[in-house]
């Protein structure tokens, strides 16, 4: 059997995607619903590891298994950098919104 060469028409379409919204319909239509709560989830186990959080607490937070989680850490340390970059990327333009706090007492 022939292996087929990956289609990059996805991946061009999905940075054309526009809004949150409109991401989250498009992944609502291309993934079965279990398919999405697993990547979702996966997800949030690279947050949460990034974040530095212990493996027992992601557990618990996210109900994923601890292969789940082992796999998850794996591929933060050893991928191809994209998944922690873009992490880091949200988080830095999250800040980049938050009010400054003021130093001054009210």
């Amino acid at each position: 059997m022939m292996k087929k060469e990956r289609s990059m028409a996805l991946y061009e379409h999905i940075v054309k995607l526009e809004t949150v919204e409109e991401c989250v319909r498009f992944f609502e239509d291309i993934c079965a619903m279990t398919e999405l709560r697993a990547i979702e989830q996966r997800f949030d186990v690279a947050q949460m590891l990034h974040e530095g959080m212990v493996y027992t607490a992601i557990l618990s937070q996210t109900g994923a298994s601890s292969a789940t989680v082992s796999r998850v850490n794996r591929v933060l340390n050893s991928g191809t950098g994209a998944l922690a970059e873009l992490i880091e990327r949200v988080a830095e333009d999250n800040a980049q919104k938050q009010p400054e706090k003021s130093n001054t007492a009210e």
